[in-house]
């Protein structure tokens, strides 16, 4: 993932920063507690195609 796309992405439920996970890759939205697919480098940023994190994933 470039850095420079990560840094102009956001959530589009929150509208808040994304951490990009790259051993699962995915783009974390900790606020929306969601994680986007990355596929073939690509981000999927689409509501319907993410999964719910974990309460163990946010750390709470």
């Amino acid at each position: 993932m470039d850095t420079r796309l990560l840094e102009l992405l956001v959530c589009p439920v929150t509208k808040g920063p994304l951490d990009y996970d790259r051993d699962r890759q995915e783009l974390l939205s900790r606020s929306a507690r969601l994680a986007y697919p990355v596929r073939d480098g690509i981000p999927i940023l689409l509501e319907n195609e993410a999964r719910v994190m974990s309460d163990e994933e946010l750390g709470l």
